[in-house]
C-alpha cells in the first residue's frame, strides 16, 4: 500500500504546482514490486526482483498541457522537477482540449473490496518461487529425446497507485499477480525446430496452478511435429481460447477516441448499428471480484460501471477520454475497457472441432497486420486441419485474410472456456467461411 507520507508527498506536489503558475494538476504516484526466477535445462539462468517508486506530474499552464515523471521522492528536489515542468510545459503548442474531466463522473468511493491483493505477497519465501520453476522444467527434461531446451520461470509483482487531482478527486488502487510459465523447443523433420509453451496466472499464490504446465507446454510442441500447408479455400475457422482476444484486439483499437477523431477507424460513425453477427454480445464488467482488469475508476479518475459495447452485434459505446471527448464535442465515456466478457455458449475447444466437418483449427498467430481504416487483415497461422470432427494433419506457413467486419460477421458460436488469467474474457470461437491461403 502507499504509505501515508507519500500520498502527503503528492498532494504538496499538486499544491506546490497550482501555486506556482498551473490551473491544475493531476499527480499519480506509483509503487511496485516484482521478482522473477527463470530456469533453462534445470540450472537456474536468471534471478531478478526490483522495487521501485515514481511520481509522474501532469500539468496544466495556459491552455498547455506537460507530463513528467521522476523517481526522486524528496521535496527539495520536486520542488526544483515541478518549477521545470512548468517552465517546459510553457514551451509547448497550446491545447484546449487538454482538460481535466467533469467531476460528477469522478469515482465517488464506497466500493467493496474488489479483493485484488494477495496478502501473502510479501512474506512467500524465494526458495518456493524458485522450486515451481524448477518443477516445470523437470516436467519437460528427459521426457522425450527430441528436446533441445527446456524453459521455466515464476514471476510475480505488486503494484500499487495513488491518483490525486485538483478539481476534487483522490483514489487508490493496489493488484498482485503470479505467474508459472514453461516452453519447449525440439528437434523437427528436417531444419524444423518446433516449439510451443503453456503458463497459467493468478491474483493469488494459492491459486496458481502449480503441477502440469511442464507437462502442457510439452505436449503442445510435440503436436506440431509434421506441420505443413494445406489446401487454399474457405474453411470454418475454430480459434481457441489462448489466441482468440488477438481477434478483438483490432476492433476495440478502432473504438478509441484517438481513432475516430483521426477518422482512422473502420467503426467510424457506426454507433448504434448492428456492424456485426447477433452472437457478438461483448460487455465491459469492470467489477468482477478477484478478477485481472477489475478497477472502480480508470486513468483519469472517471467511475467505472459496467457498459455494453456490442448488444447482438449493435455498436453501443466508444472509449473516448475526456480529451477526445474536447476534441469531438461528444461526452467522454471511459478511456478503455476493463474486463471484458463475451456471451457465452456451452461448448469448450474440443466440442467446437468436433461439430467441424471441414475448418481449421488455429492455435496461434505468426505476424500478420489490420489496416485500422478499413479492418482488411492478413495473419500467418499455425494449427490444426479438422476433418469430420477430428484434428489431423498439423499445419503451418498459412494465412487467414479477410475483414474484421466480415470476420465477426460470420461468427457462429462462442465458447464457454475464457481464460481466468486475462481480463479479456474471451472464450474459443468459430467463423464460418474463412479465406485461407495455402497450397
Amino acid at each position: 500500500m502507499i504509505k501515508k507520507e507519500q500520498k502527503a508527498l503528492a498532494q504538496w506536489a499538486m499544491e506546490f504546482a497550482l501555486k506556482n503558475g498551473c490551473q491544475a494538476s493531476r499527480i499519480i504516484l506509483y509503487s511496485g514490486s516484482s521478482s522473477t526466477f527463470e530456469v533453462r535445462d534445470m540450472k537456474i539462468d536468471r534471478l531478478t526482483q526490483a522495487s521501485e517508486s515514481s511520481l509522474q506530474v501532469q500539468l496544466f499552464v495556459d491552455g498547455r498541457y506537460g507530463s513528467f515523471s521522476t523517481n526522486r521522492l524528496d521535496k527539495a528536489e520536486l520542488e526544483k522537477f515541478v518549477l521545470s515542468g512548468i517552465a517546459s510545459t510553457r514551451y509547448l503548442a497550446e491545447d484546449k482540449a487538454r482538460a481535466l474531466p467533469d467531476p460528477s463522473l469522478y469515482y465517488k468511493g464506497g466500493g467493496t473490496d474488489l479483493k485484488l491483493v494477495d496478502p501473502r505477497f510479501d512474506s512467500i519465501n524465494p526458495d518456493d518461487k524458485l522450486k515451481l520453476a524448477m518443477n516445470v522444467c523437470s516436467e519437460i527434461m528427459g521426457k522425450d529425446p527430441r528436446i533441445i531446451s527446456a524453459n521455466s520461470g515464476f514471476g510475480d509483482e505488486q503494484i500499487d497507485r495513488y491518483i490525486i487531482v485538483s478539481n476534487g478527486f483522490e483514489g487508490e488502487n493496489t493488484s498482485s499477480s503470479f505467474s508459472l510459465e514453461g516452453s519447449v523447443s525440439i528437434k523437427g523433420d528436417g531444419e524444423a525446430r518446433p516449439e510451443s509453451f503453456w503458463y497459467d496466472a493468478s491474483l493469488f499464490y494459492d491459486s496458481l496452478i502449480k503441477e502440469g504446465i511442464g507437462t502442457k507446454a510439452l505436449e503442445r510442441t510435440l503436436r506440431k511435429l509434421g506441420q505443413k500447408k494445406t489446401s487454399s479455400g474457405k474453411y470454418t475457422m475454430v480459434v481457441d481460447n489462448m489466441n482468440s482476444a488477438r481477434l478483438l484486439s483490432p476492433v476495440l483499437a478502432s473504438l478509441t477516441g484517438s481513432a475516430i477523431q483521426q477518422k482512422n477507424s473502420f467503426m467510424l460513425d457506426k454507433l448504434g448499428q448492428k456492424v456485426v453477427g447477433d452472437k457478438v454480445t461483448l460487455i465491459d464488467e469492470p467489477h468482477l471480484l478477484s478478477s485481472p482488469g477489475a478497477r472502480y475508476f480508470d486513468s483519469e479518475g472517471i467511475a467505472t460501471k459496467r457498459m455494453p459495447i456490442f448488444e447482438n452485434g449493435v455498436l453501443q459505446t466508444y472509449f473516448i477520454d475526456t480529451y477526445y471527448a474536447n476534441k469531438l464535442g461528444v461526452k467522454s465515456t471511459i478511456s478503455s475497457p476493463s474486463i471484458l466478457t463475451l456471451q457465452q455458449g456451452n461448448k469448450d475447444v474440443d466440442g467446437l472441432v468436433a461439430s467441424v466437418a471441414k475448418g481449421i483449427l488455429v492455435t496461434g498467430f505468426n505476424g500478420g497486420n489490420c489496416n485500422s481504416s478499413t479492418g482488411d487483415f492478413s495473419y500467418g497461422v499455425e494449427g490444426f486441419l479438422i476433418e469430420n470432427g477430428k484434428l489431423t494433419q498439423p499445419i503451418s506457413e498459412m494465412n487467414a485474410t479477410g475483414n474484421m467486419l466480415t470476420l465477426w460477421s460470420h461468427l457462429a458460436e462462442v465458447g464457454n472456456d475464457p481464460r481466468k488469467s486475462s481480463s479479456y474474457k474471451i472464450p474459443s470461437l468459430l467463423f464460418e467461411g474463412v479465406d485461407f491461403s495455402g497450397l
